[in-house]
């Protein structure tokens, strides 16, 4: 046993240091041998980015070279560099975690199908909380719709007749039932289950958790669909007079009102990832609205008929939008290209009176039209094909009998596997394995046993990270970015003797002198001093200009003879410096255009042939 001690070198006294071998040293001191199990490792494995050292990391980040303030640079180098390497530690996460696909049902011989699994047969094969999420209430205020919070935990229906009515869905405890008497189209719970707005005939009102009306909305007007976006803290409502409101939440303002000038419209939803609404109109267009564009952004002819449901996946950043028309087609798009759909095919059941469409947080794609509901995965429908066939089902449920029609909602409860319908006849809840999200994130406010001190802080958390209206874009990565620096540069006319950089982009040089540089100045224009340009001393003293002297040089009309006759000396005199300058930017120009086209058609750069140029050819030979 000592020699086998002494042989590892275990015991060494504490102020001896052992030598180490570093793998850039593959050659080792005369004292120690290297370990040739660990050598043989070493040469097979490597470390992952998390493990690895920060100082010895090599990180491709930009170095912001063109911006000349030094403390700004390495702010922005240091931010940049700090991105970069969470971008690595996240691709290196994603390498090591398990990547199949867990939780979706598998079956054990290959020609058996998951679609003919019933709900009986997952209940049976589901543990018993899983099996409490198959659920049948019958109701008589249909046709129903559905909508979850955040967490999946609280659920509230809306009937067409004026049945509200919210409810625990772990505990089964009824929060409020409300009977008002008139149509109600729509319901959507604000940022939490303590307040729920309801799309009522006239105006849009708020509810909180007991019932009590809290606030009426005599802005949305006779309100059709309804969405919050909880990040922003607003209330955006969409109605037979065809314009897109923002309501402030937290405020109480009308951010927004978007004339949408395409008649009454009834699909409204969101991008989960950058809060962007689409809308689904009569004439089988679909548009992309933000509240600080008075147009849309995006403007879509998904089906040559009108919309029945649109909805937008949230598993890949909201990347695939599915469209359903009452033509009986449903297709599915790339909202990165909008060339043309994905995938397209028409309804088993025909489609009569328009599908509804859902996307799960794993990215399964209900679909429910007729008397049944048809489920799709994620693989089979965003693979791009052609001829207009039938993907592969992954499950399907029927309705009970045709009372049960029309079907009016569909909604997949967050972090479960549960997918709630509404019909005619009430609501029904069905087992989906695989649709809802294993994890959950508690300071995204996804804890189903959030109690109420938990509830108020994050409240709190999210008034004061309130992102503004003014930040929704398409790309929200374009927030917070810098723009590339411009190409085209021309001199200051700071003199030779300027510290600074005499290169500057023409599109921040002030006015006078882009005109200047242009050869647009006028003369006559107030404010442009007949001093020398290149003084800057002179330039930056204040000119004091007599109220007379000023009424005097104002000029009413464009055809005055003094404007005509300084505009004709004006063209007689030649800068060379604005020449120069005049110059370099076609230059620079031409320069952009040919390696664009260069990039976009891979031509070489060819000199103009002139007329001369076969008398030349026929001279040479």
């Amino acid at each position: 046993m000592d020699a086998l001690i002494a042989k590892a070198d275990a015991a060494q006294p504490l102020s001896n240091k052992r030598k180490r071998i570093h793998h850039s040293n593959p050659k080792p001191g005369p004292s120690r041998k290297p370990d040739k199990t660990s050598v043989s490792i070493i040469k097979n494995t490597s470390l992952p980015h998390s493990l690895r050292s920060r100082t010895n990391e090599t990180v491709d980040a930009p170095q912001y070279k063109h911006i000349a303030n030094p403390k700004l640079r390495r702010s922005l180098v240091k931010t940049s560099t700090h991105i970069a390497q969470s971008q690595a530690l996240l691709s290196d996460a994603v390498d090591l975690l398990p990547s199949e696909e867990a939780g979706f049902a598998q079956v054990e011989d290959p020609l058996e199908r998951t679609w003919r699994l019933s709900q009986a047969d997952i209940v049976k094969q589901a543990g018993g909380e899983a099996a409490r999420g198959r659920q049948e209430m019958k109701l008589d205020g249909g046709p129903y719709r559905v909508r979850y919070t955040k967490n999946g935990r609280h659920m509230a229906i809306v009937g067409r007749t004026g049945h509200v009515a919210s409810f625990d869905t772990l505990t089964g405890a009824v929060h409020s039932e409300l009977q008002l008497g008139e149509t109600c189209n729509d319901v959507v719970f604000l940022q939490d289950h303590s307040f729920y707005a309801v799309a009522q005939q006239k105006y849009a009102f708020i509810y909180d958790r007991d019932g009590v009306e809290i606030h009426k909305l005599k802005a949305h007007i006779s309100p059709m669909r309804l969405e919050f976006l909880p990040y922003h803290w607003l209330l955006a409502s969409v109605g037979s007079a065809g314009y897109l409101k923002y309501q402030d939440t937290s405020t109480g303002q009308l951010v927004a009102e978007h004339r949408t000038a395409l008649g009454a419209c009834s699909v409204l939803t969101q991008n989960p990832h950058n809060a962007v609404l689409y809308l689904g109109h009569q004439n089988g267009c679909v548009t992309l609205w933000t509240p600080n564009l008075p147009h849309p952004a995006v403007k879509v002819l998904a089906h040559l008929g009108p919309l029945s449901s649109v909805s937008v996946d949230p598993s890949e950043n909201g990347r695939y939008m599915a469209t359903a028309g009452k033509d009986g087609s449903v297709k599915v798009w790339d909202c990165r290209n909008w060339k043309g759909a994905v995938r397209e095919w028409t309804l088993r059941s025909g489609g009569k009176g328009g599908a509804e469409v859902e996307w799960s947080q794993k990215g399964l794609l209900a679909i429910g039209s007729g008397g049944s509901i048809n489920m799709y995965t994620s693989p089979s429908i965003k693979t791009p094909h052609h001829p207009s066939s039938q993907p592969p089902l992954y499950l399907t449920h029927p309705l009970p009998s045709a009372s049960h029609r029309p079907i009016t909602s569909l909604r997949f409860a967050p972090l479960q596997d549960i997918l709630t319908i509404g019909h005619a006849r009430g609501t029904s809840s069905i087992l989906v394995p695989g649709a809802g999200e294993g994890g959950m994130d508690t300071g995204e406010g996804l804890d189903l046993y959030e109690g109420v001190k938990g509830r108020r802080e994050r409240e709190v958390r999210g008034l004061l990270d309130k992102i503004q209206p003014d930040m929704i874009t398409l790309d929200p990565e374009l927030v917070g970015s810098l723009a590339p620096p411009s190409k085209l540069t021309t001199n200051t006319s700071g003199g030779s003797g300027s510290s600074r950089a005499a290169e500057i982009p023409f599109a921040r040089l002030p006015r006078a002198e882009r005109l200047r540089v242009s050869g647009k100045a006028d003369l006559t224009e107030e404010g442009v001093s007949d001093a020398d340009p290149g003084d800057a001393s002179d330039s930056t003293k204040p000119q004091v200009v007599n109220k007379e002297e000023k009424e005097k040089k104002k000029m009413r009309g464009k055809g005055k003879s003094l404007k005509r006759y300084l505009r004709k000396q004006r063209k007689n005199v030649i800068d060379p410096a604005a020449v120069a300058i005049r110059a370099k930017i076609e230059k620079q120009k031409a320069e952009r255009k040919a390696e664009i086209r260069k990039v976009k058609y891979g031509d070489e750069p060819q000199e103009k042939s002139s007329a001369l140029d076969r008398f030349r050819r026929t001279s040479k030979e």
